[in-house]
């Protein structure tokens, strides 16, 4: 550790200027400043260009300027007028301006230079009108079409022209050949005898078929074999119910067997592990698939959620935490630029045509995905397009024309394309791939198809569309429709076609037939989890959490160290100056200091630190300054990532777009992929958790219930009534509480599915953090966090309170009555920063010796033995002790509710009589008044109430 002493820390000093704007002689110059470009996990996407128009090219753009606009203008409204709907059901217009006699062309046998105009490939050409308005609707006007000339990037826009024109002009983008058709074909019949199948032998299960979407499965089987080829190694899967059974068995190698397991009422785990599942739509896979001569692709399909869209972001996570390794590996001086995010990962996203309109969480995930501290090297989307949401029309469930529109927030490239020619789809499946690929950015497929059924087969659609269900039982299937185009092209024949369908089915019928032998294969922990035990099984463990005094001081400094020739903010210079006396003298350490030396000690143990959220790097209330920013060139450093060189883990500090639900979901997945990641999503304040309730409702709470997916995320919701407000007060600890399956009763072993902390010395929350890593298991941790704590000299801590063979402490004792626990009159137990309010009342009215103030910290797992212990010595001094429970939280609110019971039931075990009075503020509708001076009225109240009648 002597490094972290032995000297400052030279950086070089870095051009990085404030942004900037010069006038001079009418012209504004712009200096772009390069905020956050040092700091650890900030990758800034790379600069493409493609040469520009040579000054021939350019002469002959003027000269034919009309043919100019006539080329542009196909390419920017070609998609209005191109075939891409199965059903016609898109109300189209005659688009006027892909008529060349609207720009002065009029002659179809005029011959026109294109050189610089249409990108064939060739260089200079002579072609006729003729040719050139046939040529450019064939490839603008067609079953795909494009959505590019928007893009505010010329190089992308340029790239599109050329690729899409010169292949179309010289030979097809991509090959089909016979027996890439023949697969085709397999993949569609597959999964309509599957569909087929399931109708005939569980005639009332709602399986939300593919019929119609069939589509999809050449889409995607497109997509993995190009990202095989490309050298990919691992793909993230995000999609909806709708033909994900299809999907699993025709594409991921799912046994249909344990599917029939799990309709018939089986589980998809082995039960004894305590596990509930899930439903069926909601099923996964994690195969590796062979691609000719290609290395194998692992494809993991995440478990979902019924809310839709709610897992995208969880998938973009895993698949950034998966390149974790590339990104410390450039960190460390290897800034290879051959090497980039997503050259091994990519994420996956599908979705539904009315949830990616509808649901603001795609929105928010689509805000992420350029984001330096977020970006996974770009996402392919496929929206499976059903025109169609429930029973609501596309004309009443989005504003915009396509449903893909929102895409175009991030300047995104949306392909539409027609679901009955899935040879087109594979196209634009291989254009999509080579773009995202080339850019490293997210592009959209709009895959426009139909749902044969309603929402689930037991619906009936004709109630509300009765003329789109006609058109669409008037019609054969995709499946079938291609079929027959094969057959009449000679590429298969009848018998051969008949025969992919038999044999499927047979197969099949042989899964079925297997169920009365099956048993769910067991689950064991493989990779980055191998080691971890699942938390209710004897095996699992608790370890100390505490730190040498040397390490925690070399980690105290370190956290605060500011190189030669770094210019801080003047006041940070105090801030610096009381965090290293603290450190010096072993007291008085606060909470950022004590979170820096969690953080800085696993750095030291091999592991990395991801916290984010909204201002994570300086705090919400100006107290972490875990970045430090150049006051002259606005450069960054983490002092920890810099000073602890002997580190292996990585500190990384990513300050967020203004969303809580794709963030947190983000972080989640992170956390599913590596159990050596602290990840932590602090909220601005904790009552903005709500705007990610489905995230910790479907996932952070019930994933290891329905999955048996671990998880360590850490959620910093910072809590407390003090004046500011309905909301900015209350992180709802009740309801975090609600959601846990915390048992009413002290059992030998618990497993409760989250746990919900309210920490009030800086040493517990070291503690807690530390303790998220050095167990062999994952649990989210909810921590209702300090605000007004944060600076409060009382809450503070010593650095032995942090030192060996110490540990989080679930109840804190009172130490002032504890020597003589017979003068005590009334025990009030509590959790949070009202200790401090009620141990200066206490002071105040000299009653230090008959009032016991003891702290809960961890309300669940409800710490029943230690409650116990703590109440013990008053209990055999007095049966009739009085007990109260005290809160500022209304009674409605805050932990009242889930202690209460708990808490008689060990007073009863103690053998005490009369049970737990509350104290408090009543019931509201509010978690704490808007006015100042009913809030200050109403904690004066609730204090004086802990002591009446003494």
């Amino acid at each position: 550790m002597n490094s972290i002493s032995a000297g400052r820390v030279h950086l070089p000093t870095r051009n990085v200027l404030a942004c900037l704007t010069q006038r001079s002689s009418g012209r504004v110059l712009v200096v772009r400043r390069k905020y956050h470009d040092e700091s650890f996990g900030f990758r800034k996407a790379r600069d493409f260009t493609i040469p520009d128009y040579t000054s021939d090219q350019l002469t002959n753009r003027a000269v034919n300027a009309p043919l100019l606009r006539y080329a542009d203008s196909l390419r920017t409204h070609g998609h209005r007028a191109a075939s891409i709907d199965p059903l016609d059901l898109l109300r189209r217009e005659r688009v006027a301006a892909l008529d060349p006699i609207r720009y002065g062309l009029d002659d179809p046998a005029r011959t026109f230079d294109i050189d610089g105009i249409i990108w064939t490939g060739e260089g200079r050409q002579e072609w006729t009108l003729e040719n050139i308005t046939s040529f450019l609707n064939v490839v603008y006007v067609g079953r795909i079409a494009y959505e590019y000339m928007d893009l505010p990037s010329k190089t992308e826009r340029l790239w599109f022209a050329k690729l899409l024109e010169s292949q179309s002009a010289l030979e097809p983008i991509t090959v089909i050949n016979a027996d890439r058709q023949k697969n085709i074909h397999a993949l569609l019949a597959k999964s309509e005898v599957l569909d087929n199948f399931l109708q005939v032998k569980f005639p009332n299960l709602k399986r939300y078929g593919l019929e119609g979407g069939e589509s999809m499965l050449p889409a995607l089987d497109a997509l993995f074999e190009a990202a095989s080829k490309a050298g990919m190694t691992q793909l993230i899967v995000a999609m909806p119910h709708r033909g994900r059974l299809n999907l699993l068995t025709g594409l991921l190698e799912y046994n249909p067997t344990s599917l029939f397991h799990k309709i018939k009422g089986g589980c998809e785990v082995d039960e004894s592990l305590g596990v509930s599942g899930d439903v069926l739509s909601h099923l996964v896979a994690s195969p590796t698939l062979q691609y000719g001569e290609a290395d194998g692709i692992k494809v993991s399909l995440l478990p979902n959620p019924s809310h839709l869209e709610a897992v995208s972001p969880v998938a973009l996570g895993k698949a950034r935490a998966k390149q974790y390794g590339l990104l410390k590996s450039l960190s460390s001086g290897n800034d290879n630029q051959d090497c980039m995010l997503g050259d091994k990962v990519m994420c996956v996203q599908l979705h539904g045509d009315a949830s990616f309109t509808g649901q603001g969480v795609v929105m928010e995930t689509l805000g992420l995905s350029g984001l330096p501290h977020f970006t996974s090297g770009g996402s392919v989307h496929i929206v499976v397009n059903n025109n169609i949401g429930y029973t609501t029309p596309a004309s009443s469930a989005r504003s915009s024309f396509y449903c893909s529109d929102i895409a175009k927030m991030i300047n995104c490239p949306v392909l539409h394309v027609n679901g009955d020619s899935p040879e087109d789809v594979v196209r634009a499946v291989d254009i999509a791939f080579k773009y995202r690929n080339h850019f490293r950015k997210d592009i959209v497929i709009d895959l426009i198809v139909y749902r044969r059924w309603g929402h689930n087969e037991l619906d009936e659609p004709a109630f509300t569309q009765p003329l789109m269900y006609e058109k669409i039982r008037s019609r054969n299937s995709v499946p079938k429709l291609y079929e027959d185009k094969l057959i009449s092209d000679g590429v298969i024949s009848v018998e051969a076609a008949q025969a992919v369908r038999d044999n499927y089915k047979a197969a099949l019928n042989t899964a079925l037939t297997d169920v009365t032998s099956y048993v769910p294969p067991p689950v064991s922990f493989e990779g980055a989890w191998k080691g971890m035990v699942w938390p209710a099984s004897p095996a699992a463990r608790e370890e100390k959490t505490g730190v040498s005094s040397a390490v925690l001081r070399d980690v105290g400094k370190a956290s605060v160290h500011v190189p030669e020739e770094f210019e801080i903010h003047s006041r940070l210079n105090r801030h610096v100056k009381s965090r290293l006396r603290s450190i010096e003298s072993g007291e008085g350490v606060d909470w950022a200091s004590a979170e820096a030396m969690a953080f800085g000690s696993l750095m030291l143990e091999g592991c990395d630190v991801r916290i984010a959220g909204q201002d994570v790097g300086r705090g919400t209330f100006s107290h972490r300054h875990a970045m430090l920013v150049d006051q002259k060139t606005e450069g960054v450093i983490v002092p920890l990532n810099h000073a602890l060189t002997e580190a292996k883990g990585k500190l990384e500090l990513a300050n967020s777009s203004l969303s809580e639900m794709a963030v947190l979901g983000f972080e989640y997945g992170a956390s599913w992929e590596r159990p050596d990641l602290l990840p932590i999503w602090e909220a601005q304040f904790g009552d903005f958790f709500n705007g990610a309730q489905i995230i910790i409702d479907t996932f952070i709470a019930s994933s290891e219930t329905k999955w048996l997916k671990q998880s360590g995320i850490v959620l910093l919701l910072p809590h407390g009534l003090d004046g500011a407000g309905p909301e900015h007060s209350s992180c709802r600890i009740e309801r975090m509480l609600q959601l846990t399956n915390d048992s009413y009763v002290a059992q030998e072993k618990v497993n409760v599915n989250m746990h919900v902390v309210f920490p009030t010395t800086p040493a517990q929350y070291f503690h807690l953090l530390r303790r998220q890593i050095k167990r062999n298991y994952r649990k989210p941790l909810i921590v209702a966090a300090p605000k007004g704590l944060l600076r409060l000299p009382a809450a503070s801590s010593k650095l032995t309170d942090m030192g060996p063979g110490t540990a989080f402490q679930p109840v804190l004792q009172d130490p002032l009555t504890l020597a003589n626990p017979k003068a005590v009159q009334r025990i009030v137990l509590l959790s949070g920063k009202i200790y401090y309010d009620l141990a200066k009342e206490r002071e105040t009215r000299n009653l230090k010796s008959s009032v016991a103030l003891i702290r809960v910290e961890e309300l669940a797992p409800f710490p029943f033995a230690a409650l116990s212990e703590a109440l013990a010595p008053y209990s055999d001094a007095n049966t009739q002790l009085e007990v109260l429970w005290v809160q500022e939280e209304p009674r409605n609110q805050g932990a009242w509710k889930h202690v209460q019971e708990r808490i008689e039931e060990v007073l009863k075990g103690l053998g005490v009589d009369g049970g737990v009075a509350y104290r408090g503020r009543k019931e509201d509708a509010v978690s704490a008044p808007g006015t100042g001076k009913l809030y200050k009225v109403q904690q004066l109240a609730v204090i004086e109430s802990a002591f009446q009648g003494l």
